[in-house]
């Protein structure tokens, strides 16, 4: 995978460049082992009935971890348009999946929250890969932290042909 240099490259160039071809060849062999492990979770026998796809784990993630919310700012978290939430909502709300209640302080607007039978299920599906990066993520400091996602949402862009950011 290396590529070709510049013969007035430097020897600290030239190890760096080794470096990083390491690191490709072990993430790029790591990635599908990751990816098909988490496609091994069972989705628990609660949830087996509806059709959930990625897009749905992303939007009960964000209602499971940070509590319930609206459809605005739901779609600025999954970086989408509040339409494409709304559509979501409104799929997963028929399935009982999710709720959707007045909000008390503007009753224009409407607060989602995963609807309370489902909660338990919707815990158990996510529990396994949430436990997982908190003992992956741990062992680091804020800043490691902050540049494993970096990386992580640099490869995203990158993959899809986007500019990070």
């Amino acid at each position: 995978m290396s590529t070709p240099r510049a013969h007035d490259a430097d020897e600290g160039d030239e190890g760096d460049e080794k470096g990083v071809d390491d690191a490709v060849r072990t993430l790029l062999l790591l990635m599908p082992r990751m990816v098909g492990r988490v496609k091994k979770i069972p989705v628990p026998e609660a949830l087996q009935s509806f059709s959930l796809a990625p897009r749905h784990l992303s939007l009960l993630s964000y209602l499971l971890f940070d509590g319930p919310t609206t459809v605005n700012e739901l779609a600025a978290r999954l970086q989408v348009a509040p339409t494409t939430v709304s559509l979501l909502v409104g799929d997963l709300s028929r399935q009982g999946i999710l709720e959707r209640r007045e909000d008390e302080a503007d009753r224009r607007r409407r607060i989602i929250c995963i609807a309370a039978d489902q909660q338990p299920a919707i815990t158990s599906w996510l529990a396994p890969g949430a436990a997982a990066w908190r003992k992956a993520l741990a062992p680091l400091t804020p800043d490691q932290r902050q540049i494993f996602v970096d990386t992580l949402l640099a490869y995203e862009a990158a993959v899809s042909g986007e500019e990070p950011g």
